[in-house]
C-alpha cells in the first residue's frame, strides 16, 4: 500500500487523542480515506505490534546522550493512571474515589529513569497494584534491564518483597504509613538497641529453610517465563489465605522489607530518589492526560482488547513525544555550547522531556512532513531571518 506509514500515524493519533477517525480523515488522499484507516486499525494496530513498536522507540531513546544523563534505566516506577469507562463493559470496575458513580480501568504503566514507558497493563477497576507488579517487570520486550522498582504505598506486600528479593530486584516503595510498619527480628535474644521496641515480631526461619528449594524453583520459573507472575501470586495467596509456600516467601520478604525500612528511615538521599521518580511518573501521567483529551478523557472501549489497544497506542504516542523532545533538547544544548554558553551538568540532569506547551493537541490534523525531515534531519530550532 502506498503511504502505509501515513495511515498508521493517523490511526495512532486518533486512538491516542481519543477523537476517533473522523478528524484525521482527508477526502481525496487515499492513505487518509476512512475505509483505509479502518482497515489499518483492524489489521495492524494490536497488542503485539504496539509492543514491538514501543520497544523500538524505548531502545532508541535509551541510547540518546541526553537520556543517558537522566539515568541508565536501572530504576523503574510502576504507577496507575485511571480512566472512567462510561459504556457497559465487563472489563471495568467500580471505585468511587476514582470513578465516582461509574466504573473504570487502571492503566498500570512502568516509567524508566529516562522518562520512557517500557511496559503497561490494563486492569479492570483498581485491583491491588502489587498483584500485577511483577508481571509488568518480567513480561516486557525492551532492552532495558531494571534492577530497582519503585511504587507508591499501595504497591507493596511481604510476598512481593520476597519474590523481588528472590529475583535479585531492589524493591523501593514509598511508604505514606511508615509509622505503622512492623520491624521483624530473626531471634528473640539479640540486642537491637533503639530498635528493640520496634522489632518485636520474629521471622519464622524454619519456614524459609523448609521451603527454600521450592522458592528457588519458583524464582527460576518466573525468570524463564514458564509461569505467569500474576497467576502465581494469586495461587500463593489463595484468596487471602496464603499457602505454606506463600507464607514462606512472605517470611523471606520480611527480611528484605526490614533492610528497606532501615535504609528508608536513615538515608535521606534514598527517600529523595524515590520521590524524584514518583514525580517523573506523575509528570508523564500529566502528558498522557493532555494527549488523551477527546470525549472528556473517558475511555469508550467496551472490550478488554480494545481498551488495551487504545491505551497502548496512547503510551506509544507519549513515548514518541518524549523522544521528539529529547532530540530537540539535545540540539538546543549543542547550540548553546557552540555559542560558548556554559550549561551546568546538574541543570541538564534536571531537564524533562515531558513538556507539551509547544504541542497543539486541538485543531486540524496535518500529516505533511517538511522536506528537511524527509531527508532524515531535524528542523531548525528557530525560523531563519530574512
Amino acid at each position: 500500500m502506498k503511504d502505509w506509514a501515513l495511515s498508521v500515524c493517523a490511526v495512532l493519533l486518533a486512538q491516542a487523542c481519543n477523537i476517533g477517525l473522523d478528524p484525521v480523515v482527508h477526502a481525496g488522499i487515499p492513505a487518509l480515506e476512512y475505509d483505509r484507516l479502518t482497515w489499518v486499525a483492524q489489521n495492524y494496530v494490536r497488542a503485539e505490534t504496539l509492543a514491538a513498536a514501543n520497544a523500538t522507540l524505548v531502545d532508541y531513546h535509551a541510547q540518546r546522550p541526553l537520556a543517558r544523563i537522566w539515568g541508565q534505566a536501572e530504576v523503574v516506577l510502576a504507577d496507575g493512571l485511571r480512566f472512567v469507562v462510561p459504556v457497559h463493559s465487563l472489563h471495568a470496575g467500580a471505585n468511587p474515589k476514582y470513578f465516582g458513580a461509574g466504573r473504570g480501568v487502571t492503566y498500570y504503566n512502568f516509567t524508566s529513569q529516562q522518562f520512557s514507558g517500557f511496559n503497561a497493563l490494563v486492569i479492570a477497576g483498581t485491583l491491588r497494584d502489587s498483584l500485577r507488579l511483577l508481571e509488568g517487570v518480567l513480561d516486557q520486550q525492551t532492552g532495558l534491564h531494571p534492577h530497582e522498582i519503585m511504587t507508591d504505598t499501595a504497591g507493596y506486600s511481604d510476598l512481593i518483597f520476597g519474590l523481588f528479593g528472590l529475583l535479585g530486584y531492589q524493591f523501593s516503595p514509598r511508604l505514606a504509613d511508615i509509622g505503622e510498619a512492623r520491624f521483624w527480628r530473626w531471634e528473640a535474644d539479640p540486642d537491637y538497641g533503639v530498635l528493640n521496641r520496634l522489632a518485636r515480631q520474629r521471622i519464622r526461619g524454619d519456614l524459609i529453610i523448609r521451603h527454600w528449594d521450592d522458592m528457588l524453583r519458583v524464582a527460576g520459573s518466573l525468570k524463564w517465563g514458564t509461569v505467569n507472575a500474576t497467576a502465581l501470586i494469586q495461587a500463593l495467596q489463595h484468596g487471602g489465605r496464603p499457602t505454606l509456600l506463600g507464607r514462606a516467601i512472605g517470611e523471606l520478604g520480611r527480611i528484605y522489607k526490614r533492610r528497606y525500612l532501615l535504609a528508608y528511615l536513615d538515608d535521606e538521599s534514598y527517600r529523595r530518589r524515590i520521590l524524584t521518580q514518583l514525580n517523573r511518573g506523575e509528570a508523564r501521567h500529566g502528558l498522557a492526560r493532555a494527549v488523551f483529551y477527546g470525549k472528556r478523557g473517558e475511555l469508550h472501549q467496551a472490550y478488554r482488547e480494545g481498551q488495551e489497544d487504545q491505551l497502548n497506542a496512547l503510551g506509544l504516542v507519549v513515548n514518541a513525544i518524549v523522544l521528539w523532545n529529547t532530540r530537540y533538547m539535545e540540539q538546543a544544548l549543542a547550540s548553546l555550547h557552540q555559542r560558548g554558553q556554559v550549561v551546568s551538568d546538574d541543570d541538564v540532569a534536571r531537564l524533562s522531556p515531558l513538556g507539551h506547551d509547544h504541542i497543539t493537541m486541538l485543531g486540524l490534523y496535518s500529516f505533511e512532513v517538511p522536506e528537511v525531515v524527509t531527508q532524515g534531519l531535524l528542523r531548525p530550532l528557530m525560523p531563519s531571518e530574512k
